[in-house]
């Protein structure tokens, strides 16, 4: 796998609204994915998750994540960032899910009752496939 920066090809995939998958560490060693959204902003992704999820104490616990990102027009072209969280922080006014929401949808995310946590990822490698292949596979 390669180390950063992408290449511009996989930033530009990376900024589109396309369907994501993040994997984090369960408590007791397995690994757990399920869709998210995210925004790619300065070399870094930027999830928001509700108070209540699991992938958020996941996160608190262990900050190493993985996120693929397939393009929504070829899923064989996909990138996948590894990397671990950096800052976790609340989204008291809303705003980082509203920005991921207006990405996603162009609406202002509907469900203002309960209490979103934002986390910055660092990418520390990356590997990405059909158009975007890296041929750096190192094992390591």
């Amino acid at each position: 796998m390669s180390k950063p920066p992408l290449p511009r090809e996989a930033g530009a995939l990376l900024a589109r609204p396309n369907p994501c998958v993040i994997a984090t560490v369960r408590s007791d060693g397995a690994p757990v994915s399920t869709p998210t959204w995210y925004l790619w902003e300065d070399g870094r992704a930027v999830v928001n998750m509700d108070e209540g999820r699991v992938r958020l104490g996941h996160l608190r616990r262990d900050p190493r994540v993985s996120l693929t990102v397939l393009d929504r027009e070829d899923w064989y072209t996909h990138v996948t960032l590894i990397g671990h969280v950096t800052e976790i922080h609340e989204d008291a006014d809303l705003r980082d899910i509203d920005r991921l929401s207006r990405h996603y949808t162009g609406e202002p995310y509907p469900d203002r009752t309960r209490a979103r946590f934002t986390a910055w990822v660092r990418v520390d490698r990356w590997h990405g496939w059909g158009r975007l292949k890296d041929s750096d596979q190192a094992s390591s």
